[in-house]
């Protein structure tokens, strides 16, 4: 099966923008403005601390988010992956282990910073490193979220894919349907609790998820396999999402997993082009990094006002691939106002001048062009662009007509 086959069905969220940000507390305010009306943004504890990650981690995180400036720049959601949990009780409820000792507690002290928290569990008896996960438990642990004050849950598929395959083998349409009623399932447990929480999908774009993630109440959904921190995984992730587009929308969005951004596996470049290839997908952006010893390098590009104000652009669309010549790509992203985002990457494995001519991809001759990274309005010849792009590197332009 081709999980990137192009598709004219769009799936676009019909709904009216009343608020950007979804509020901490009542159902009131989840009935009032969609849950995750522009991309989530935040921090996940995976990529560092993997299973590790303590209570104490959460809230020096928090803290970091705030002091850094993340916080400022939109990034909300400080998420608890895997190994958080602990055992059932006699009653079935779920609880947190000995490294985090009050999960209410934790959760009051991320809101106190204007933050939100997110957690982990999988459909599936235990999750990817074997703790507890909610089968059979849905409603519980839902509830048992909401009454700690969690606002968002990735939701992993891991053990659950074995009790599939026990029950319906290898059969792709009762698999699909499986996968379906299990995220349905705990969509509705979490609606039931009155509690705004986003819901995020990790199954990596088994099924072409896109398709139907927003059917059983996703607001986003893994395209993918796990990102690592080296170019040629987020290249390879990044640059094949094309022809997603049509399935992203306000409240539901394609998430190509979580930025490595500022983990040491790249360059400066090449973590501005993972960047760039993120906010002209309207991703999620979930940074991953250590965020107490982030370098200045690394938090100028996770702050970037103007780069992230792409990604979280209220018209709510992603961008896609409209030009490749060679090593060299352009992707572009409709915004509001009739402006338009224009990423332009060099693929090659050395320092390239690239030529562009930007009427190719819709832009006027007298458009205004905004290099977001320079924070300038750059020259073009008769409409053509023309720099280099360091290997692997990148640029971003906003393009107004």
């Amino acid at each position: 099966m081709n999980r990137h086959k192009k598709s004219m069905r769009s799936r676009l969220c019909a709904v009216v923008i009343l608020a950007l940000l979804v509020g901490l507390g009542s159902a009131a305010t989840a009935q009032s403005a969609p849950i995750a009306a522009s991309p989530p943004m935040g921090w996940n504890s995976w990529n560092h601390f993997a299973t590790r990650v303590t209570d104490t981690d959460i809230r020096r995180a928090a803290d970091a988010m705030v002091s850094s400036g993340m916080r400022d720049a939109g990034y909300l959601y400080v998420n608890i992956d895997d190994s958080w949990e602990g055992k059932r009780d006699a009653k079935g409820v779920i609880h947190s282990n000995e490294k985090f000792p009050d999960m209410k507690a934790l959760a009051d002290y991320v809101h106190s910073q204007g933050l939100r928290l997110g957690i982990y569990s999988s459909p599936g008896p235990t999750t990817c490193a074997g703790f507890e996960g909610s089968y059979g438990h849905e409603e519980q642990d839902a509830q048992t979220y909401a009454d700690w004050g969690v606002d968002y849950l990735k939701y992993d598929l891991c053990s659950y894919r074995s009790i599939m395959e026990k029950q319906v083998g290898h059969d792709v349409i009762k698999l699909i349907e499986m996968e379906k009623a299990a995220y349905l399932k705990m969509h509705r447990a979490l609606l039931k609790t009155g509690r705004p929480i986003v819901f995020s999908m990790c199954q990596y774009g088994r099924f072409d998820t896109w398709m139907w993630g927003a059917d059983v109440g996703g607001n986003l959904w893994r395209t993918t396999s796990d990102i690592k921190d080296n170019y040629a995984s987020m290249s390879n992730i990044g640059f094949h999402q094309d022809g997603l587009a049509p399935f992203a929308g306000i409240g539901h969005w394609n998430d190509p997993d979580m930025l490595e951004i500022g983990n040491g596996g790249m360059s400066d470049d090449e973590y501005r082009t993972h960047m760039n290839l993120w906010v002209i997908l309207a991703a999620p952006l979930l940074a991953g990094n250590d965020l107490s010893a982030m370098s200045p390098q690394t938090q100028l590009i996770l702050t970037n006002a103007a780069v992230i104000a792409v990604d979280q652009d209220a018209l709510g669309k992603q961008g896609d691939r409209v030009l490749r010549d060679g090593y060299t790509e352009v992707w572009a992203k409709p915004l509001i106002h009739n402006a338009q985002a224009i990423a332009i990457f060099n693929r090659a494995d050395e320092a390239r001048t690239v030529i562009v001519d930007l009427a190719r991809v819709g832009v006027s001759r007298h458009a205004t062009v905004r290099d977001l990274w320079l924070h300038k309005n750059v020259a073009t010849l008769h409409g053509v662009f023309t720099q280099v792009i360091p290997k692997h590197g990148s640029v971003l332009l906003k393009v107004i007509q």
